[in-house]
């Protein structure tokens, strides 16, 4: 989502004459678009702005935005450690971001300005994307989270759940594909309450349905409100990428409720049966967070248990990191030292299964998207979101290519053109 958003920017600084730069030292402008879901992110920016004060040329701007400056008195501390910052603002008032701009080159006047709720008429949908991201295009169909999990910040700075109309969605998609994009993916903090009129999700997806080739995924999906209606859309879909990402965060149930998810591993666990069982080889992703606070040793265990009985191809870990303005900020923390050691073993864990799982891939025939080449070298991802890379010399960025998987190293794929 930073990524698009930061795309959406680029397209306001664009529509006033600005060209990017490849340097901060030869920059008029520079944009920091900030994130805060874990604590580094944040600890970064400051380490960034120290290095671009001494790199910046003589009158180049700096603006900061995004998440973190949203965060209550994250602008003011920011103000008062970083006096050479000159245009402060929140996530609700980028897209007014090229006229904030123009009032400081005309007055010199620093601009600290952080709404505490988006305005009607101001989004950053107006703005034209300077799309940066190869074969693939972003698609927001929504924006914001009711869900309140006690360890996130995102409906603080971020706001509740606005859906765009269909209509715009569907024209956006349109509007892509017709100029050679080949991979769509939706975005939304929870793609499957996303609701406009009496339109739904899987509304959506089916209007999304083309005789063009393409790819369309989307990302995230909440378990609390994914349906087996999803699986029988992916399963007759055209274009539809026969993977998901459906984050679980932990396996155990005391501290799923904890996180104020609304699901148990049990219901967890059964939609992923769900989706199997109409779509045997569905590549399968999550995210899995380490050290919530009163997590114990069996809890644990019972977070490495849903990873074996689920065997994902792929996951991100994570280990819990506090945000203040969260109910799990003023829970019992876990010492640093169980949580590295906690994350340690579910890494190695996860490993021999990613490697056993791309093992059992090999014989395999498979349609890859080519993302990228490099000489005949390509590289690009299956149906099911596996990374495979191929030779061919005649295979393009963009291409669809049907390839035989002949060898698996760790968990990387290679494969011979069909």
């Amino acid at each position: 989502m930073n990524v698009h958003e930061s795309e959406k920017i680029a397209g306001i600084l664009t529509s006033r004459g600005y060209m990017l730069s490849q340097t901060v030292e030869e920059a008029d402008v520079i944009v920091l678009n900030t994130c805060c879901v874990r604590e580094t992110a944040e600890t970064k920016v400051y380490g960034h702005l120290g290095r671009i004060k001494s790199k910046k040329k003589q009158g180049a701007v700096i603006v900061v935005c995004g998440c973190m400056t949203q965060q209550n008195g994250a602008a003011e501390r920011l103000v008062k450690r970083c006096p050479f910052v000159n245009i402060v603002i929140g996530t609700f008032n980028q897209p007014r971001l090229g006229d904030y701009l123009d009032r400081f080159i005309q007055t010199g006047t620093r601009v600290i300005e952080v709404w505490s709720s988006e305005k009607d008429g101001d989004s950053l949908e107006s703005a034209s994307p300077v799309r940066s991201s190869g074969i693939n295009a972003w698609v927001n169909i929504m924006y914001g989270c009711n869900n309140f999990c006690t360890y996130c910040i995102v409906p603080y700075v971020r706001g509740r759940e606005r859906c765009r109309p269909i209509d715009d969605i569907i024209s956006d998609v349109d509007s892509l594909l017709k100029k050679g994009y080949k991979q769509i993916t939706l975005l939304g903090q929870n793609v499957n309450s996303y609701k406009y009129l009496d339109k739904t999700f899987p509304d959506l997806l089916k209007s999304l349905e083309s005789d063009t080739k393409y790819r369309l995924k989307f990302m995230t999906s909440h378990p609390k409100d994914i349906s087996p209606d999803i699986a029988q859309i992916i399963y007759d879909s055209k274009v539809l990428s026969r993977s998901l990402h459906l984050p679980v965060q932990a396996g155990s149930d005391r501290i799923l409720q904890a996180m104020n998810r609304h699901y148990t591993r049990e219901e967890y666990l059964s939609k992923i049966s769900a989706f199997r069982s109409l779509i045997p080889d569905i590549g399968l992703s999550s995210d899995v967070m380490v050290g919530f606070p009163t997590e114990t040793e069996e809890d644990f265990l019972q977070t490495l248990d849903l990873v074996e009985r689920v065997k994902y191809n792929n996951l991100f870990m994570f280990i819990y990191s506090r945000r203040s303005g969260t109910p799990a900020d003023t829970m019992p923390q876990l010492d640093y030292d169980t949580k590295q050691k906690r994350i340690d073993r579910l890494i190695k864990f996860q490993f021999e299964i990613s490697k056993q799982l791309a093992l059992s891939s090999v014989g395999h025939t498979a349609e890859v998207l080519v993302s990228d080449k490099d000489g005949d070298k390509c590289y690009g991802k299956s149906e099911t979101d596996a990374a495979i890379t191929f030779n061919s010399d005649s295979a393009k960025v963009g291409d669809f290519v049907r390839v035989k998987i002949v060898s698996a190293k760790n968990a990387n794929l290679t494969g011979e053109v069909i």
